[in-house]
């Protein structure tokens, strides 16, 4: 049986969600997908210059799963600005780290109001998806 995914641990929400070619209509263009936990690894990384080992710890994730999280959010940016694509930023499994708002079941709507134990399954349903609601 594989092992639940953990939510990571970032530090706030992004300010703005998408990015995009000026003088282009969105709907004319590809779009790309970025998780919140790729740009809070994209700005530990990069913007803050942390090694991968503390970026690692601060999103309490291991510095491998880090690694695989930073080169997927790189790839899609490049992808994007290279073939002029809209770069959205949303969803992923994640959790803030002030710990402010709530999980909530994707499935059955049931909340958490503690980030203690996101890594456990709905109590109602079972289910290991889950949002994050503020």
């Amino acid at each position: 049986m594989p092992r639940r995914k953990r939510h990571r641990i970032v530090s706030r929400e992004p300010p703005v969600s998408i990015f995009k070619p000026a003088g282009i209509p969105a709907r004319e263009l590809r779009e790309i997908l970025i998780t919140v936990d790729e740009l809070e690894a994209i700005r530990l990384a990069d913007y803050l210059q942390m090694s991968q080992r503390n970026a690692s710890d601060e999103m309490k994730i291991s510095q491998p799963t880090f690694n695989r999280v930073l080169t997927s959010a790189r790839r899609k940016i490049a992808t994007g600005l290279v073939e002029g694509c809209v770069l959205r930023i949303e969803g992923g499994r994640y959790v803030l780290a002030d710990g402010t708002g709530h999980l909530e079941c994707v499935n059955c709507g049931e909340t958490a109001a503690t980030t203690e134990g996101y890594e456990q399954p709905c109590p109602r349903c079972g289910s290991t998806d889950f949002k994050w609601t503020r």
